[in-house]
């Protein structure tokens, strides 16, 4: 038996245990003249929480996880299933537990005042010693925990603080959610002080309206109130003032007590600026509590916004306006650190986001750093808060388990009182798949009475009934509904609520297909609102290829633009050794690790544009404001025409007055030359001045319009011949493999997880035999017969080689039977000498983009060196493509190389690698290049949907049997 009575205890195995020793939570920011505790700490890793602690001490960082910090206890990625076998609530008895120690030299000025420990996150159970003497314990691995230290230091003196942290306990079977398992102490902790007499929380409620009003409790540590204390506040100057009517029913209502204090503040803001994601206007206020004699014993400061929240039939409205949320998942991550974020990684990742269009965060799944929350007021995020609950592996058994049901409510309340005076935040949410039960209502009963200002949301709740009313959901927020399932309901006539739905699309690989189809709907039917893409990170972890071990703080600077430096790669489930893990899925974010945007953000960006260029009509273009409460003012424009024949155009734009929704016709800024075939009018928008999250000059948006479509024309047949070996194939002095029939793509994460692949597998796409069957010149023109055959059906193809004016034609026609009725692509795949480096095209870029994902790469005139065309996933899979490509050239920097002519807008792609070679690699470190380009010329290629966690493209993009012709010219430069 120990004598230690927290260990006695056992909390990591007691769910009714939420905490013990532990203050309640508040909204009172109390950094200001705070002691800081981060830094390096004694440290010895046990390997239970009864094992003694004795030897030599190590160090830890805090903030910082240990499984980041040279330990033998790594990272481990599981996505639904516990790393454990126990059932709730019981943990293994190999148990991680990390203690950490160090001398605080307590200040002597905070002799008579109230001192209080706050440790910011511990994952997942902590234990609070000073001087050896128990303190508390604590659960949530997402907020803080404070703790009273008043009758335990002496200002002046120095004492010994240990922080326990324990792995696993009862409290992670709720903790499972999708990222990977970590310990340690993951935000930062201090000490502070306050006068006895102290606020001990205050709640804002500022209305669109301009109507503000805040309420405070008040305690003394001492016991008893002290008589005549009185509360002041001011706004941005403008003084508060007291609610004698609130003080007057407490009173009657006999609510005064002596150990609570309550009093509110009130005032009216005339022409006040309203808060909303796109003009997050601030207010400072201040509030200070007075002693009797009017010195001040404490002051609370807070940034805040006025804005009204509410649902009016099937619409969520922000300040009485119907709002898109354009939103994305984000989980507390980096990948030298773990979950240990800094505020400049914070700053980065809304800005990035800002950039990119994006409107609204869901804090997956859990409270996120609290510094997130501040700029997510300063920058402008409408911010879907929620609680630390995930039961995933143990759901049912947990969501209606009484055990449990103390833990439910303690973190969705405390979450509230932490977060409730954000403008940001106007959503709560109870967690995530975690079923219904019991737990959730007692939670959401708790919100409701607290905190009516806001709507609830619950994913486990709204999949038993979009619109039921007496479900715990005011929202309709599925995961990856079916988006004609989404349009049915919003036209039913029986949809009651928004329908938003939490996760839509998901971003794992080269992923995001049909993202442009989704918001087409989204905006064209009343009742859908929009969704959170999962998610924004690639959740890789920068590991050493030597070692196998994490690179830690260590590896700052081995990596640029999303790829690793050599010797180092990402790392996701399975890297460290571990047995029981979920491998890439891991690495589903719109961003890299290292916050690379994705091509997909790009496709996000041009969906979300404020600025629309709706048609086209002789004398001009329609404009569109696409925004909700604001106009043109904070943007610029140029104008911009892309010609065929190589030419583009620009000139000066001004863009309209137009107040949201509004559109206008304005006059082409270009005499549309008569002899330069197809046209496109791309508008450039930029930011007009700077910005909190963007310089002047970022570019915003790029809208597009046709003007002008393409002339076809057939090249007439040249005098000559075409060389063909004995096998029929084509020689040319560029090529080192000649042009073949391609069915096969190195399967995208899609791909596998939604079973395409093992179907294509099945059929033998990944390894067809080709058989000559004929070889036949006339009059200079070959024509190759030959079949492609798979292990359960046969592909007829032919080829026609014309010779053409300094080159050759070649028309393609493949036959693919029923069996094979949904195939990757049909086309054709050749590779180049080596030394051609430069891709230049004309159609759709410079992003990457296939057929369901093309709205972010306008048609134009684009060039890059062709090792720049290759999009690093994390697990190597198809990638690099261009869609719509008309024409390109690869080059030597001498400008000798090829010239390839479509008979159509084609998808096409460039890379160093064959299909084989990325299907074979896990990580980019066994990827070698090889010299020339291999080049892949697609008649169809199928969409990329998002089936590893969602919706499948659509059928329409998808390649079907029967036959395809395309055709291509290819010459020498």
């Amino acid at each position: 038996m120990t004598s230690d009575p927290l260990l006695a205890l056992r909390p990591w195995e007691a769910p009714e245990v939420t905490s013990w020793g532990r203050l309640p939570m508040n909204a009172v920011d109390r950094r200001d003249g705070a002691l800081p505790l981060d830094g390096d700490w004694r440290f010895q890793l046990l390997s239970a929480p009864h094992a003694p602690v004795g030897g030599a001490w190590s160090t830890s960082r805090v903030p910082g996880v240990w499984t980041m910090q040279g330990t033998d206890d790594l990272p481990q990625y599981t996505n639904v299933r516990m790393p454990f076998p126990q059932y709730p609530p019981a943990s293994p008895a190999a148990n991680p537990t990390g203690v950490y120690e160090r001398e605080v030299d307590v200040p002597a000025d905070w002799a008579g005042r109230r001192v209080v420990l706050q440790v910011g996150a511990a994952e997942s159970v902590l234990l609070v010693h000073v001087d050896g003497r128990p303190v508390g314990v604590s659960k949530d691995s997402h907020l803080a925990a404070e703790f009273d230290l008043t009758a335990l230091v002496r200002p002046g003196t120095s004492a010994t603080v240990r922080l326990t942290v324990v792995k696993w306990s009862d409290a992670s079977h709720i903790e499972d959610q999708d990222q990977w398992w970590h310990g340690g102490i993951t935000r930062s902790v201090l000490l502070y002080a306050t006068d006895p007499l102290h606020l001990a929380d205050v709640t804002v409620r500022a209305r669109y309206s301009g109507d503000l009003r805040v309420d405070c409790r008040v305690r003394d540590t001492g016991g008893a109130l002290p008589a005549g204390w009185y509360l002041t506040g001011d706004l941005d100057g403008r003084p508060l003032a007291q609610d004698t009517e609130f003080d007057r029913a407490n009173a009657e209502d006999e609510r005064v007590s002596d150990f609570l204090g309550e009093a509110r503040l009130l005032t009216t803001v005339p022409e006040v600026r309203t808060w909303n994601a796109e003009t997050p206007e601030l207010y400072d206020l201040t509030v200070r509590l007075h002693r009797a004699d009017g010195t001040v014993a404490d002051t609370s400061r807070h940034r805040i916004g006025f804005r009204d929240v509410e649902i009016v039939g099937r619409d969520l409205l922000v300040n009485g306006e119907r709002v898109f949320i354009r939103g994305v998942n984000r989980h507390d991550f980096h990948p030298l650190t773990g979950r240990t974020v800094s505020y400049d990684d914070m700053r980065a990742d809304l800005v990035l986001l800002k950039r990119f269009g994006f409107n609204a965060v869901r804090t997956a799944h859990y409270p996120n750093d609290p510094t997130l929350y501040d700029l997510a007021d300063e920058l402008g995020f409408y911010v879907v808060d929620e609680a630390d609950i995930e039961s995933h592996d143990h759901a049912h058994e947990t969501a209606d388990d009484p055990r449990y049901l103390g833990a439910f409510v303690d973190r969705v309340s405390r979450m509230v009182l932490r977060d409730k005076n954000h403008p940001s935040v106007i959503i709560w949410s109870l967690g995530n798949e975690s079923d219904y039960g019991a737990n959730h209502d007692a939670a959401a009963g708790w919100v409701r009475r607290h905190d009516p200002t806001r709507p609830i949301q619950y994913e486990g709740a709204a999949k038993l009934g979009w619109a039921d009313p007496e479900l715990a959901s005011d929202i309709a927020c599925p995961m990856y509904a079916p988006l004609e399932d989404c349009v049915a309901h919003a036209l039913s006539g029986e949809q009651t609520k928004p329908l938003i739905q939490c996760e839509y699309s998901h971003a794992m690989g080269n992923s995001n297909g049909t993202l442009a189809d989704h918001w087409a709907a989204i905006e064209a039917t009343p009742g859908l609102q929009g969704g959170f893409i999962w998610e924004f990170w690639d959740h890789g972890i920068l590991q050493r290829v030597s070692d196998g071990r994490p690179a830690g703080r260590g590896g700052a600077g081995l990596y640029d633009n999303g790829v690793a430096a050599p010797g180092y790669r990402w790392a996701y489930g399975g890297d460290f050794g571990e047995t029981i893990h979920d491998g890439a899925f891991i690495a589903d974010g719109v961003v890299f690790p290292d916050r690379t945007p994705k091509p997909a953000m790009y496709e996000h960006r041009e969906i979300a544009a404020p600025v629309r260029i709706e048609s086209y009509r002789h004398e001009g273009v329609v404009l569109t404001n696409h925004q909700h409460f604001r106009g043109f003012d904070w943007l610029a424009a140029v104008w911009e025409l892309s010609l065929a024949d190589g030419r583009t155009l620009t000139a000066p734009a001004e863009l309209p007055e137009l107040c949201p929704g509004e559109t206008a016709a304005v006059p082409l800024p270009f005499a549309l030359p008569e002899d330069g075939g197809e046209a496109w009018l791309t508008l450039r928008v930029t930011t007009a001045r700077d910005l909190p999250w963007a310089p002047r000059g970022t570019e915003v948006c790029v809208p597009q319009i046709q003007l002008r479509q393409a002339d076809v024309r057939r090249e007439p047949v040249a005098a000559g011949s075409v060389e063909v070996d004995g096998e029929g194939l084509l020689v040319h002095p560029l090529l080192t493999v000649a042009p073949a029939l391609s069915l096969w793509r190195a399967p995208t994460d899609n791909d596998e997880l939604g079973g395409m692949a093992g179907r294509w597998r099945s059929w033998g796409l990944d390894a067809l035999v080709r058989k000559v069957v004929s070889v036949r010149e006339d009059a200079g023109q070959v024509t190759v017969r030959s079949e492609y055959a798979g292990t359960t059906g046969v592909v007829r193809h032919r080829q026609v080689f014309t010779p053409v004016a300094g080159g050759v034609r070649v028309e393609e026609e493949a036959e693919l039977p029923e069996a094979f009725d949904d195939v990757a692509r049909v086309g054709t795949v050749f590779e180049t000498v080596a030394g051609l480096d430069l891709l230049e095209w004309f159609g759709q870029g410079p992003w990457e983009s296939y057929p369901d994902r093309r709205a972010g790469a306008p048609v134009g005139h684009h060039s890059l060196p062709v090792d720049e065309l290759f999009t690093p996933y994390l697990r190597p899979q198809e990638s690099g493509g261009r869609h719509g490509v008309r024409r390109f050239t690869l080059s030597a920097p001498d400008a000798t190389g090829l010239a390839v002519v479509l008979d159509e807008p084609r998808q096409v792609c460039v890379t160093r690698y064959r299909a084989e070679d990325l299907t074979a690699a896990t990580h980019h470190d066994e990827l070698v290049p090889r010299p020339g380009c291999v080049v892949h010329l697609d008649a169809a290629h199928r969409g990329l949907g998002t089936a590893s966690c969602g919706p499948d493209t659509f059928p329409s993009y998808r390649v079907a049997p029967g036959v395809h012709r395309w055709s291509w010219t290819l010459r020498v430069l």
